[in-house]
C-alpha cells in the first residue's frame, strides 16, 4: 500500500508573527521556517503504517519554493521513502492544492493520503476535504485514531458529541488530528541518509493544473490588543458593565 503525505512550510510556531506595514501580507523576512505541524503527525502516522507493515512506501509530496525541500527532507529523515516538490514562489489557495494534489495521486496511484486537517498559517482546513471530492475518495476528517482491519480503514474521529468511527474503502484521504500521535524527532544518521533519498523537483505546469489565485487579500491587521481587568465591588455593578459597556447582557 503505497501512502502520499503532503506538508506544507509554514512559520515556525514559536515565532511571533509582524504583519507589513503596508498590511499586504505576514513578514516572512530572516522568520524561522519549519513543517506545519498538523503535518507532521501525518508523517508520523505514514511512517508508523510502514513500521506496521500496512504500508509499503511513504512518499513526501510539498508544494512551495525551493526551500520546502528543507521540509521534505525533514520527511525523509523521519522515514518517508521520496519526496517531490512542486516548485513554485506564488501563493497556492487550497484548491489549486487539491488540484495538484490529484494530478499527483494519477500518477503515483496511491491507497492512502493522509494530511494534516490545516496550516496554522491560514487555518483553511479545506485541502483533504477538496482532494477527497475531486478524487471521488472517501474520507475521513480529523482523525484521532488510524487502523487498517481487513480491507476496510477505520477512522476513529473527533464529532460534537464524542468520538465517531467510519470504515473507509481505500483509497481514501484522511486528515490528522492533534491526538492522532506524537511525532518523533529524526536522529542525525536518519537525516544524513535522508540526503540521499530520491527527491524529485517539478512544476505546476507539469501537472497541467492551473493555480491562478481566486481570492485577494486586501488587507491584513494584527487583532486589537487587549485591555486591561477592572475590578467591581458590588454585583449590580458587575451587571451594569456587562449590559452597558461589554454589550454581553
Amino acid at each position: 500500500m503505497k501512502v502520499i503525505v503532503p506538508i506544507k512550510r509554514v512559520v515556525d510556531y514559536n515565532v511571533k508573527v509582524r504583519v507589513k506595514s503596508d498590511q499586504s501580507g505576514v513578514d516572512l523576512a530572516n522568520v524561522k521556517m519549519s513543517m506545519n505541524p498538523f503535518c507532521e503527525i501525518a508523517v508520523e502516522e505514514a511512517v508508523r503504517l510502514k513500521e506496521a507493515g500496512v504500508a509499503t512506501e511513504v512518499v513526501a509530496v510539498s508544494i512551495g519554493p525551493e526551500k520546502a525541500k528543507d521540509q521534505i527532507l525533514q520527511a525523509l529523515a523521519v522515514g518517508a521513502d521520496r519526496g517531490l516538490l512542486i516548485k513554485t514562489d506564488d501563493e497556492v489557495e487550497p484548491l489549486g492544492v487539491a488540484k495538484l494534489l490529484k494530478a499527483v495521486c494519477e500518477q503515483e496511484k496511491p491507497s492512502l493520503v493522509i494530511l494534516g486537517k490545516q496550516a496554522i498559517d491560514d487555518d483553511s482546513n479545506q485541502t483533504g476535504q477538496m482532494l477527497a471530492a475531486l478524487l471521488g475518495w472517501p474520507q475521513g476528517t480529523f482523525a484521532s485514531k488510524v487502523e487498517k482491519i481487513g480491507e476496510k480503514l477505520h477512522v476513529t474521529r473527533e464529532v460534537d458529541g464524542g468520538l465517531q468511527t467510519v470504515a473507509l474503502s481505500l483509497p481514501a484521504v484522511v486528515t490528522t488530528d492533534l491526538r492522532l500521535n506524537e511525532p518523533r524527532y529524526a536522529s542525525l544518521p536518519n537525516i544524513m541518509k535522508a540526503k540521499k533519498k530520491p527527491l524529485d523537483i517539478k512544476a505546476p505546469g507539469d501537472f497541467g493544473v492551473d493555480i491562478k489565485p481566486r481570492l485577494k487579500v486586501l488587507k491584513v491587521s494584527e487583532p486589537p490588543k487587549r485591555k486591561g481587568g477592572v475590578k467591581v465591588g458590588s454585583v449590580p455593578e458587575l451587571i451594569d458593565k456587562l449590559k452597558n459597556e461589554a454589550g454581553v447582557l
